[in-house]
């Protein structure tokens, strides 16, 4: 009957936690709920350099993950650099089209919205308006060599426009 019970108080706790998160999940979506869907993707097919969307931030909050349209959402992704823009092909997760007329900054970093690395410079983390909002999406290539070259094009798309 001891065992029992220890189960049953370890299960309900977890149970409480898993509702916490959900809440705080859904009352983030519900502060953010004003943020007006980004634009379509356009029907581009070309590949880019694989690797893992991590997230998309309120700009200069590395923790203040957006919840809605799925800008939350880590997924495993490659991201194709084009003259439209960036586009992020997801697998699992809607993907996400950044146009380049919205493009403000790249950078490399340690960390953003939950995913931290050990080097300095293990994400690509490319800085956006959407809305009237200033916004951070986090993108870690599968191969570290590929972090120089898609900061650079990235930054070479901004510098033209």
């Amino acid at each position: 009957m001891r065992a029992f019970l220890g189960i049953l108080g370890t299960l309900l706790v977890l149970a409480a936690g898993y509702f916490g998160m959900y809440r705080g999940w859904r009352n983030r979506q519900t502060r953010q709920a004003d943020l007006s869907p980004l634009p379509a993707a356009p029907a581009e097919t070309t590949r880019g350099i694989e690797g893992v969307y991590v997230a998309t931030t309120s700009a200069g909050d590395w923790m203040d993950r957006i919840a809605v349209h799925e800008l939350g959402v880590r997924a495993t992704a490659d991201l194709a650099v084009s003259e439209a823009g960036l586009i992020f092909h997801r697998q699992g997760a809607a993907d996400v089209f950044i146009p380049a007329d919205r493009l403000t900054g790249v950078r490399t970093d340690r960390g953003i919205a939950g995913k931290v690395t050990a080097e300095k410079s293990g994400l690509v983390v490319v800085t956006w308006t959407h809305d009237g909002r200033e916004l951070d999406t986090g993108f870690r290539p599968r191969r570290k060599a590929d972090t120089a070259a898609l900061t650079a094009s990235i930054s070479t798309l901004i510098g033209a426009l």
